[in-house]
């Protein structure tokens, strides 16, 4: 039995589905490129995420990470009604199959936003990210999100590529215990030691940054990380 993620939620493709024209652009619905429909809708036909700030790039991401995610939708782990109800019925080895596609996509970056927070901010953004603040006890972003920010195997994501509104949300979520991760959290960890300023300047500074020369993630490194992450241990 193959899952079709339409549109407009979860259906089971058979014979009717090739019958009509839902799918005109493929050669078979049997393909993932077919399957993975929902997705696309609001992640871009690619997964390089829209630029409207709430659907983020996910191509290229690590397909550990991807996983991670899906299950946690599906589980109701993390909330997002859409995504939620969309894969409510998945099981691993779908979910499993969709995160190794779009991590092998490669489309290109969307352009690096126009600043709208002073110098002082984007210098403070840049010191967190390539520094971190021993004062606070925040290690630099990049030492686990990798030195280029394009994400570490197999479970942490790539930084580049997402928009400022989105970073900002998804720090918050941690902040106030709306977004978990596997035991020990390490994410949460550094969220809630960083100020509403030091997340507006994160997410600023990020969305100065122009494409990656090579957006893979880079190879497990668990002697560089400065703590334990749970989603490094699976």
């Amino acid at each position: 039995m193959r899952y079709v993620l339409l549109a407009g939620g979860l259906g089971i493709c058979n014979v009717v589905c090739a019958q009509t024209d839902a799918i005109p652009s493929f050669k078979s619905v049997d393909s993932i490129e077919a399957r993975v429909q929902g997705c696309v809708t609001c992640h871009g036909q690619s997964g390089q995420g829209t630029n409207n700030g709430y659907f983020p790039r996910i191509a290229g991401k690590p397909a550990g990470y991807l996983y991670n995610q899906l299950a946690a939708f599906r589980d109701g782990r993390r909330r997002y009604a859409p995504m939620n109800y969309l894969v409510a019925y998945l099981p691993d080895a779908y979910l499993k199959e969709i995160a190794e596609h779009f991590a092998q996509q490669r489309p290109p970056f969307a352009a690096k936003e126009t600043a709208t927070v002073d110098n002082a901010t984007l210098g403070r953004g840049k010191s967190l990210i390539l520094v971190g603040d021993a004062t606070k006890g925040v290690p630099a972003c990049v030492a686990c999100h990798g030195s280029a920010l394009t994400g570490m195997e197999p479970g942490i994501p790539g930084l580049v590529g997402l928009r400022p509104t989105y970073i900002v949300a998804q720090i918050t979520r941690w902040r106030v215990g709306e977004r978990h991760a596997a035991e020990p959290d390490c994410m949460k960890r550094v969220a809630m030691r960083l100020s509403d300023e030091d997340v507006t300047a994160v997410a600023a500074w990020l969305s100065q940054q122009p494409e990656p020369k090579n957006p893979a993630p880079e190879s497990s490194n668990l002697v560089r990380m400065p703590f334990a992450c749970g989603s490094q241990q699976r």
